[in-house]
């Protein structure tokens, strides 16, 4: 199996216009591929990042306006016109820390979980992208984060519990030195080989393919030269 480390913010439009990538690689390769997801916090700040950021350009109207133009590059997104427009979540943190104490409730945080709980949690860093990017909601708001909860029959109780008892928040402080450790420079970024190759960015999927079908092609050995 194919370990892929993806760090991505939830409020990134590139990682939201990626998904369509992650999506196909899991269809392709199925179990052959795991995909590990960590979270870096771009936009933990959104007043400052994108309020003072684009002061100049009419703020997070302009920065609205802006994510349209991008997305409308990519006919599989469907951006709610609303979103950084009407819809302003304060901070991707809330997301990140809903996200990383489901991933606890599931027991995922060792990295080598349950494949069919692995793909249920893909299908819910989707759906909590998709409740913002095309739907307008607030992920930002712990309340509307815990309603995307029935899809993976998970208690709120027991996500409240990991929030609370400071699990969820440390999961993601150690996404965080991992990043560092890989030198991961934003969002997306698929990370292979245990943090010897990384791709960036709005990357095409031939290219991600590429990079696991050579890794797939023979046993890894420390030190060996990668040719991809």
């Amino acid at each position: 199996m194919i370990t892929i480390d993806y760090f991505s913010d939830i409020l990134c439009v590139w990682a939201y216009g990626g998904q369509i990538r992650l999506d196909a690689l899991q269809h392709e390769f199925g179990d052959q591929v795991l995909v590990r997801h960590h979270f870096m916090t771009l936009f933990a700040d959104t007043a400052t990042r994108v309020g003072k950021g684009w002061k100049d350009k009419e703020g997070f109207a302009g920065f609205g306006r802006h994510m349209q133009q991008v997305c409308n590059q990519w006919p599989h997104t469907h951006l709610h016109p609303d979103v950084w427009t009407g819809c302003r979540p304060t901070s991707c943190t809330t997301s990140h820390v809903f996200l990383k104490a489901v991933s606890l409730c599931l027991d995922l945080e060792s990295g080598d979980g349950d494949p069919v709980l692995c793909r249920r949690f893909d299908a819910l860093v989707a759906q909590t992208r998709i409740a913002f990017f095309e739907q307008a909601q607030d992920v930002s708001s712990l309340a509307v984060l815990l309603d995307l909860l029935p899809s993976l029959d998970i208690a709120a109780d027991a996500v409240r519990a990991r929030i609370e008892n400071g699990e969820a928040y440390a999961a993601l402080h150690r996404d965080a030195e991992l990043s560092k450790t890989y030198g991961v420079q934003g969002s997306p970024t698929f990370v292979f080989n245990e943090g010897r190759q990384l791709l960036y960015g709005n990357v095409g999927y031939r290219i991600i393919d590429a990079n696991v079908r050579e890794l797939m092609s023979s046993a890894h050995v420390d030190g060996e030269p990668s040719w991809c």
